[in-house]
């Protein structure tokens, strides 16, 4: 449990890891209907571009809050705004949206109960930490001959 709550997960491509039970896998729509809280933490692909609708957002209890750390495109905002001003949801808070910086004309903008955020969740002192220290361990071998965590190597090849 997680601040004394079930955690429930759902993925297309289910992977069991091996001794953990930390949450129990679950529908997307069991999910959606049956948590307090859900909070989103995926790539976006183009599968599951705003696979986050009235659908989904239809089936969460009206007390319930999203949460969208993950990728602005993968939440019809439309759907998302109309579900806070309807009361259909009680809150959400948002770290990334469709376009960043946020468009004016974002409906987000003026959707009741919502906190948005500059894309900045992940910033905490110690995941900069993190960063800076990686970056630096990242230089390091590669000036030794030794590229760790190499994102392109077809350019490596052919550098």
């Amino acid at each position: 449990d997680a601040f004394g709550m079930q955690v429930f997960a759902s993925d297309p491509d289910r992977k069991d890891p091996p001794d953990y039970r930390g949450f129990a896998w679950a529908s997307l729509e069991d999910l959606f209907a049956q948590s307090d809280v859900v909070t989103l933490h995926s790539p976006l692909t183009a599968d599951n571009h705003q696979f986050i609708n009235r659908s989904l957002l239809g089936r969460m209890k009206n007390s319930a809050v999203f949460i969208n750390a993950a990728r602005g495109g993968l939440v019809d905002e439309n759907d998302l705004a109309e579900a806070l001003n309807s009361g259909q949801l009680a809150g959400a808070v948002v770290d990334v949206s469709s376009t960043e910086p946020i468009a004016p004309d974002n409906p987000l903008l003026k959707a009741a109960n919502i906190a948005i955020t500059p894309h900045l969740a992940w910033a905490t002192r110690e995941a900069r930490s993190r960063l800076m220290a990686s970056t630096a361990e990242n230089i390091k071998a590669f000036l030794d001959g030794v590229p760790q965590n190499i994102v392109n190597a077809a350019y490596l090849a052919s550098g």
